[in-house]
C-alpha cells in the first residue's frame, strides 16, 4: 500500500484538491487492516481510476482517495458464456488489448479507452450504441464491492435490487466496486464498416437520424456549433457496424490477413504549459477544414482505434486548453424535443463560445440505475474552455432550456451544475440517498461532487 498527498483535478482541468491518495490492490487493503486502517481526516473516501470524469467526482478535498490497483489475475475471460470478469482497477485499454484478439469487443465503450471497469460501472457509461445496446450498466451480471463496514460483498440484480441500481451510475457514492462480470460481443475483425454524410444543417441532421440510426449498431455525428444561419447544426454522421471477415476481404483484402490483430496507435503528449490554442478563430477554421474534406456520402472501413478513440491517439489533448482547463457539458432531452434542441444548438452558436468537440446521439432505453444519464432521447455534448466572459450566463441559459423538457446532465462530465438543476433533472435522487444511507450510514464514501451537489 502507498500512500502520498496530491493535487488532483479532473479531465477538464478545472478545480483542483488536495487529498490523501492510496494505491492498493484489494489484497492489500485486506492485509493492512481495510478501511478501518485508513485516516479518512474526517472527510470519508472515494475511488478514483484514470482521472477520465471531467470534474470533481474522483476528487475528495482533505479527505482519501483510493486508486485500486488491478490484481494478479486481473482477467477471467469465459468464452462460453461470452463474458468476462475484470478487476475494476483494469482500464479498457488493457482489457481491449486482452480480449480483441481472441474475437471479443466491450458492449459500450465512452469516446476514450482510458477509463477504468470501475469507473464504467459507476458512471454507467454510453457510447455510439446506446439506441441500440443501451449504457454499460444493462451488460453487467454481477459485482464485487467493498462497503463501508469493511464487508466484501459479490451482489446481482437480483440478489440485491436496491444496491444494484443505487450503484450503477451512483458515481461510487455507494461502496467500492472491486471487479465487475459483464457480457461482451463476438467480433471477426477490428474494422467497422462505416457510412459517413456531410449534413448541411440541423433539420437535416435530426431526420437522418431517425430515418436510419436504426440500421447501424453505431451512431454519432460532429455537429458545427460555430456555423450559423442557414448552415445551423451542420455535421457529419457517422454510422456504422462491427465489420465481418468477408466483409473486410471485400475492402481491405491485406487486412484481412490478420483481422484482430489490436495494435491503437498513440502518440507524443502535448506539452504542459500550452496556452489555449481552442480559441474561436482556430475551431471555426477546424470545423470547416472537418466539415468540406467528408464527403457528402462515403462508406468504407474503419479500425476500432479511429471509430471509437481517435482521441486516444493524442497523449494528454486535455492540455490544448491551456491553464484555465475546460468545462464539458452533457445535457439529454426528450426525443419529442426536437425543437428545444435547435434552441440550445442556436443559443450554443449564438454566443460565439468555441466548441472544438460537439457530438451528437440519439439514446435508447434507460438502464434502470436511479443516477444513470441516459434517457431516450437526443443528447448533446459540447466541450467549452473554462474561464472566458459569458460562459456561466450560456449555461444557466442552457440548464433552463434543459429542465424545462424534463432534461438533465451528465454527472460523470459536470463541473458546473447546481444541486437544484440535478435534483430537477433526477426524479429518482431521494430514493437513491436512502438507500445509500442504509448501506453507509456514517458517510464513508464522500466526494467533492457529492458535497457540491449536495447528493450526501
Amino acid at each position: 500500500m502507498k500512500t502520498e498527498t496530491l493535487e488532483l483535478t479532473g479531465w477538464g482541468g478545472t478545480s483542483p484538491t488536495v487529498a490523501t491518495v492510496v494505491n492498493t490492490t484489494l489484497d492489500g487493503l485486506s492485509s493492512g487492516g481495510g478501511l478501518a486502517a485508513l485516516d479518512l481526516h474526517g472527510r470519508g473516501l472515494i475511488a478514483r481510476g484514470l482521472g477520465r470524469s471531467y470534474g470533481d467526482p474522483a476528487q475528495n478535498g482533505g479527505g482519501t482517495v483510493i486508486r485500486l490497483q488491478p490484481s494478479a489475475d486481473p482477467i477471467r475471460l469465459d468464452v462460453e458464456s461470452g463474458t468476462v470478469t475484470a478487476d475494476a482497477g483494469l482500464s479498457l485499454d488493457t482489457l481491449l488489448r486482452e480480449i480483441v484478439p481472441q474475437g471479443w469487443f466491450i458492449p459500450v465503450t465512452p469516446g476514450t479507452r482510458f477509463v477504468t471497469i470501475g469507473g464504467a460501472v459507476a458512471s454507467d457509461i454510453h457510447g455510439k450504441n446506446h439506441h441500440v445496446d443501451g449504457s454499460f450498466g444493462a451488460h453487467v451480471e454481477r459485482l464485487g464491492m467493498l462497503m463501508a463496514d469493511g464487508d466484501h460483498r459479490f451482489i446481482t440484480p437480483a440478489s440485491d435490487p436496491d444496491l444494484w441500481w443505487a450503484t450503477i451510475g451512483g458515481m461510487g457514492l455507494t461502496g467500492l466496486i472491486t471487479e465487475a462480470t459483464f457480457r461482451l460481443i463476438p467480433i471477426e475483425t477490428v474494422h467497422c464498416l462505416v457510412d459517413n454524410e456531410r449534413i448541411p444543417n440541423f433539420d437535416a441532421l435530426v431526420e437522418r437520424m431517425i430515418e436510419g440510426d436504426h440500421r447501424y449498431r453505431y451512431s454519432v455525428a460532429w455537429i458545427d456549433l460555430v456555423a450559423t444561419g442557414a448552415s445551423l447544426g451542420r455535421a457529419v454522421l457517422s454510422r456504422g457496424n462491427h465489420a465481418s471477415l468477408n466483409e473486410l476481404r471485400s475492402y481491405v483484402p491485406k487486412a484481412a490477413e490478420n483481422p484482430l490483430v489490436f495494435d491503437p496507435p498513440v502518440f507524443p503528449d502535448v506539452p504542459s504549459g500550452m496556452p489555449n490554442i481552442l480559441n474561436r478563430v482556430a475551431v471555426r477554421a477546424f470545423n470547416e477544414f472537418w466539415y468540406r474534406k467528408t464527403p457528402r456520402e462515403h462508406h468504407g472501413t474503419e479500425t476500432l482505434t479511429g471509430f471509437f478513440h481517435p482521441l486516444d491517439m493524442v497523449g494528454q489533448w486535455n492540455r490544448l486548453y491551456g491553464r484555465h482547463g475546460f468545462l464539458q457539458y452533457q445535457l439529454v432531452v426528450p426525443l419529442e424535443a426536437v425543437e428545444t434542441l435547435r434552441a440550445i444548438v442556436a443559443k450554443v452558436s449564438d454566443a460565439g463560445q468555441a466548441s472544438f468537440l460537439a457530438v451528437l446521439k440519439r439514446f435508447g432505453a434507460e438502464s434502470g440505475g436511479l443516477l444513470s444519464f441516459p434517457q431516450p432521447g437526443w443528447t448533446l455534448t459540447l466541450d467549452l474552455p473554462a474561464g472566458v466572459a459569458g460562459l456561466g450566463p450560456l449555461l444557466a441559459d442552457l440548464d433552463k432550456l434543459v429542465l424545462s423538457v424534463g432534461g438533465r446532465h451528465y454527472l460523470a462530465k459536470d463541473a458546473y451544475a447546481s444541486p437544484a438543476a440535478i435534483r430537477a433533472g433526477y426524479p429518482r435522487l431521494d430514493e437513491w440517498k436512502a438507500i445509500r444511507s442504509s448501506v453507509d450510514p456514517q458517510g464513508i464514501w464522500a466526494s467533492d461532487q457529492a458535497r457540491r451537489l449536495n447528493l450526501i
